[in-house]
């Protein structure tokens, strides 16, 4: 899966927005098509700190508004769930992120 928003950055220029209230977000998205609902997780966004989170997911804010209320039964259900997790700055998975970092290098440690 891929983070955007680190393009450039050094492993240390991270930790210290994380230090100062960065955080890695996905936004959530519906599409319906009649009988069919489709809910899926975005990639993950590095969210600085001076940053919007909503701001940032509003292109899939809008693309669920338009496009997820379609299906019958799921997609109104779905619609709203992704709306409210867009409008409340998306999913934060910061600890996830660096739960896997941290294993990945203790596991790199461990073999080298």
């Amino acid at each position: 899966m891929k983070i955007h928003g680190i393009e450039g950055m050094t492993t240390a220029e991270i930790n210290l927005e994380l230090q100062r209230g960065a955080k890695f977000v996905l936004y959530q998205y519906c599409i319906s098509v009649v009988v069919m609902t489709f809910k899926r997780g975005t990639d993950i966004y590095f969210i600085k700190s001076d940053e919007s989170a909503v701001g940032k997911g509003m292109g899939w804010t809008a693309l669920t508004f338009f496009l997820g209320w379609w299906g019958i039964p799921w997609g109104p259900i779905y619609t709203i769930g992704s709306l409210i997790t867009n409008f409340g700055g998306g999913k934060d998975v910061t600890a996830e992120i660096l739960a896997a970092v941290n294993a990945g290098a203790s596991q790199s440690a461990a073999t080298g």
